[in-house]
């Protein structure tokens, strides 16, 4: 604990339980003033992946589903209260971030409480597995109206008031599915490259404004974890979340978010004014970061335009010379 962050106020989406309230409780600890956000005052408000399903488990995998969703229940306002419980400050305001304006109207309720908005932590996200061939239209809107929309519709409306104070943090919770990873999600790694993406474009734009813009990839236990951990056990073999059909990681073996949460107020703080841009993926107390892309092999047609004959002829030698696939170790 410390005062890098006294005088900023941070708001944090995605902050009832779990990554999100680790990460609010840190920025607290740190001294910022905190706003804490989900949708709604709701006792679990992470979507259920085994809903409709839950007939198919065992009596004791569901008396263990039961006691475990006890210890994932609370909202921004339980999460605000334990903060001022702690002897810091925050407040909750509740509002879907999916939408362009009420994403303002939680932005605006920050700067009215506490004069201003410095740090932007979006951590809602939404997810569900099913194969590509099973995804719908209103299961693609929902993961990816969140992230990137919604990140970017919170940001939209923060970044004027980063402006005018020449001073801001945005820091995006992505996650590790951005590259891919084998599992059967493919909306959900399609929200996270993007929120990537988005979070790359911002760190060179405000760069001159004295904003950074970084991501943060967690791999935690959460409320979600809960589903992740029987998902497989209650779907046909087609629609398991991974191709393997077993989890990334086993639940007992996930570590919860408290061990990696400074690393945000540290994103946050001045001492790291010149990280921007980058991609970090946290585990445990384990951070990494990610090498940005960059173009490993290349041809050059010399003598006009490419042809067919002339590609089969030249890749094998230049641009895909040593290549492996992505399913290739």
């Amino acid at each position: 604990m410390g005062n890098r962050l006294r005088g900023k106020v941070a708001l944090v989406t995605g902050s009832g339980q779990g990554i999100g309230r680790a990460v609010a409780i840190a920025l607290a600890e740190e001294g910022a003033k905190v706003v804490t956000n989900n949708r709604g005052p709701v006792k679990q408000n992470v979507a259920n992946q085994l809903e409709g399903r839950l007939e198919r488990l065992t009596p004791e995998q569901l008396q263990w589903y039961n006691e475990e969703l006890e210890k994932y229940t609370g909202d921004a306002e339980t999460t605000a209260q334990k903060i001022r419980d702690l002897g810091f400050e925050a407040a909750a305001v509740f509002g879907d971030i999916a939408d362009f304006d009420t994403a303002k109207e939680i932005v605006d309720k920050t700067v009215e409480i506490y004069g201003s908005v410095d740090i932007v932590v979006n951590v809602a996200g939404a997810f569900g597995f099913a194969p590509i061939e099973k995804i719908t239209e209103e299961l693609w809107d929902k993961v990816t109206d969140v992230k990137p929309k919604g990140h970017f519709n919170i940001i939209r409306h923060a970044v004027p008031y980063m402006k005018k104070n020449r001073w801001g943090r945005i820091i995006n919770c992505s996650s590790p599915a951005w590259t891919g990873g084998g599992i059967r999600q493919s909306e959900y790694c399609a929200a996270n490259a993007g929120t990537v993406g988005l979070t790359w474009a911002l760190a060179e734009e405000l760069a001159d404004d004295g904003i950074t813009a970084n991501v943060f990839c967690p791999a935690a236990k959460t409320r979600a974890s809960v589903d992740m951990e029987l998902f497989d056990k209650v779907v046909d073999e087609d629609e398991k979340a991974t191709k393997s059909g077993e989890p990334l990681v086993k639940y007992d073996e996930t570590a919860p978010p408290e061990l990696f949460s400074a690393f945000i107020p540290y994103l946050a703080s001045d001492e790291a004014a010149h990280v921007t841009g980058s991609v970090f993926f946290t585990m445990g107390t384990f951070i990494g970061r990610y090498s940005n892309p960059a173009i490993s092999a290349h041809m050059i047609g010399v003598d006009g335009p490419w042809t067919v004959d002339k590609i089969i002829q030249e890749a094998p030698e230049t641009l895909l010379k040593d290549y492996k696939n992505i399913n290739q170790k």
